[in-house]
């Protein structure tokens, strides 16, 4: 399995991030069917004012362009990446991997 750690700031407004939470209530469903079907295994957001964390695994074959420009071309993905593209402080005319910035593992506990 792979993992990925993205971050991302949505726009500073309370009443937008209070909905934005609300709309990952309720992801549609061809929305969750696509994500499952590039080889993402699990997919977590997290959030602390305006600022989103999220976690992806994968299968372990799983390449982050190929796959997620995959992604982006099934159904209802971009109408929902436009959807979401409202609430986040960044140009709605980029990708979902423009708008989400990778991160680097800096320390892991070992067992």
């Amino acid at each position: 399995m792979k993992r990925f750690c993205q971050t991302l700031n949505l726009l500073d407004d309370p009443e937008l991030v209070d909905r934005y939470v609300k709309e990952h209530a309720h992801v549609w469903p061809e929305v969750q069917d696509g994500i499952r079907e590039v080889g993402i295994l699990d997919m977590q957001i997290y959030a602390s004012g305006n600022r989103l964390f999220m976690i992806v695994d994968t299968v372990d074959d799983f390449d982050w362009v190929e796959d997620n420009a995959r992604l982006a071309k099934l159904p209802r993905q971009a109408e929902w990446e436009a959807y979401m593209s409202r609430f986040q402080g960044c140009d709605p005319n980029l990708p979902s991997t423009g708008k989400w910035t990778l991160m680097n593992k800096i320390f892991e506990l070992k067992k």
